[in-house]
């Protein structure tokens, strides 16, 4: 199954050459081709169950990453762009929210209660990266 060995040889061509790298390689084939063959003797064609194999095996990045040596840290950077998005999405609304005052009830300034609940969103966000970090 040759398809297979390119996929992962592709995948792995931007990682120096070592002895875990060839180990790993030669594994993670190894399961895909297993996998295939059980989807061939269910009633599966070749290309199909191929691909099929490919998918359910899953992404490669971690593995990648882990050979080069590199951290994972997504949990973080994730924690990060969450408190962006909230930073971002509550300053949206409540601009939303001022105009909407403004517009229809300048005489009463009524937008500093929906702004006060809307400002713990991004006060939880920056407070869980600063948790989050403490426990790595």
């Amino acid at each position: 199954m040759n398809e297979i060995i390119i996929y992962v040889e592709k995948a792995f061509e931007n990682v120096a050459g070592s002895e875990r790298k060839a180990e790993m390689v030669q594994e993670i084939i190894g399961r895909i081709e297993d996998s295939a063959c059980e989807w061939i003797k269910n009633g599966k064609d070749r290309d199909d169950a191929i691909n099929k194999s490919i998918v359910e095996f899953g992404d490669l990045t971690e593995i990648i990453l882990e050979l080069r040596g590199e951290p994972l840290g997504l949990q973080f950077d994730n924690s990060k762009r969450g408190l962006w998005f909230s930073i971002i999405g509550s300053l949206i609304f409540v601009a939303l929210m001022v105009f909407i005052n403004m517009y229809y009830s300048p005489n009463y300034i009524w937008f500093l209660y929906p702004t006060f609940a809307v400002i713990w969103w991004p006060l939880s966000m920056f407070f869980f990266g600063k948790w989050r970090k403490g426990r790595n």
